[in-house]
């Protein structure tokens, strides 16, 4: 069984998640990816267990070679390397990829079919291009942690690089949108992004009601701020779930079942206007009947008659959940010291990917030699790259 993207070749010269999550993403589709890295490894590799989590998440059975691509020799391998490939990806500070003749003019002028992708922090043609962009400043700079946090409290961060991760699978949207253009005419082409872009688009329905109203929304805690009870937080016994019941139906039952019948018609919830209005009343009323059962108790009352409920789980009670295990979205895989650990699959399944791969992160240049000499590099031409410091391979 042939994979979507089987015998696809793609350069990956990305660093943290943006653009390796998006090659990975590439990888699990069934495509080639070359991890090129600088010979003293990119930057994940440089910042403990948080950098080895990345790698480990996001390079799955990738090849890496390790490069020097200050060196005229380093790009020429680099230029080599992209010469047989159909994709290139990179999220490099915007200018280094010109400065070591890599850049997208210059690859595509060579190479016409290739499909050269570039993800950046606030987007390659207004006045920030040049800055550093990580996930957080994106957070910051589109209004996310403005939304995020209790209304009396300070701005929030969400609680895990968000926009690195949706900038991922939006890249890879883009990259998959643009090679399937390249089928049809042959032509290749440039695929752009950024944390920036991304991380306003998430907001969809936060810009579309300041955009209609102009209104700026507001922190207000958990609840969605025009609809109640909606995304609110309910205390139990042992720990706490969260509702959703804002319909007509929907809040009707919700009282019905907490046995409140009464508060549909309260003059103060009978309609979602007024329960938004006295938000904090109709918590306490609900809270007070959610305060006497355990979150087992209120999901087995709530989800089989349809009211919208979930409970809050930690990352072990996540880990233990019996649908996340039958997504099979955690899987093991064989690290190149031949050890086995556990991290995440793709969280998507085609008939025509019935496993992903399972061989773990590459180490720095584990497939420099094999790389080279696909190339044509001698051994004792890799050897003296190497002893050059030009590249670099497993010792």
């Amino acid at each position: 069984m042939t994979t979507p993207l089987d015998g696809v070749r793609v350069v990956d010269f990305g660093q943290f998640i943006a653009a390796p999550a998006a090659t990975q993403i590439l990888v699990d589709l069934g495509a080639d990816v070359i991890k090129v890295e600088p010979v003293d490894g990119e930057s994940s590799r440089l910042i403990g267990i948080y950098g080895e989590a990345i790698l480990r998440t996001y390079n799955r059975n990738k090849r890496c070679i390790a490069l020097n691509l200050k060196d005229e020799r380093g790009q020429r391998i680099a230029q080599e390397l992209i010469a047989g490939a159909d994709i290139v990806v990179q999220n490099l500070r915007p200018g280094v990829m010109d400065s070591f003749g890599l850049g997208a003019d210059a690859v595509r002028a060579a190479h016409p079919h290739i499909i050269y992708a570039t993800v950046s922090g606030f987007g390659q043609h207004g006045p920030s291009k040049y800055r550093a962009g990580l996930d957080i400043a994106a957070q910051a700079e589109s209004g996310i942690m403005s939304v995020t946090g209790e209304a009396d409290g300070e701005p929030q961060r969400v609680g895990f690089p968000v926009v690195d991760a949706a900038s991922a699978h939006v890249f890879a949207q883009a990259i998959l949108g643009a090679y399937i253009g390249r089928l049809r005419t042959g032509a290749g082409d440039t695929v752009e992004t950024s944390l920036l872009e991304v991380a306003v688009h998430l907001q969809g329905p936060n810009w579309g009601e300041y955009l209609i109203t102009s209104d700026e929304p507001v922190r207000k805690g958990n609840g969605q701020p025009a609809v109640a009870p909606a995304a609110d937080v309910m205390p139990t016994l042992d720990g706490a779930i969260v509702v959703s019941a804002y319909s007509v139906v929907h809040f009707d039952r919700l009282c019905k079942l907490l046995g409140r019948p009464e508060l549909a018609s309260d003059p103060r919830f009978e309609t979602n206007e007024k329960r938004v209005a006295n938000r904090a009343s109709l918590l306490t009323e609900l809270r007070s009947e959610f305060a006497k059962m355990t979150s087992e108790e209120a999901m087995a009352l709530l989800t089989p008659n349809g009211v919208v409920a979930g409970r809050i789980s930690s990352y072990s009670e996540v880990r233990a959940n019996l649908d996340v295990a039958a997504a099979g979205i955690f899987i093991d895989v064989t690290d190149p010291a031949g050890n086995r650990h556990t991290t995440l699959a793709s969280p998507w399944h085609l008939g025509n990917v019935p496993e992903f791969p399972t061989t773990s992160a590459p180490g720095l240049g584990q497939h420099t030699v094999e790389l080279l000499a696909g190339l044509g590099y001698s051994r004792s031409a890799i050897d003296d790259l190497t002893a050059a410091g030009i590249v670099r391979s497993p010792r």
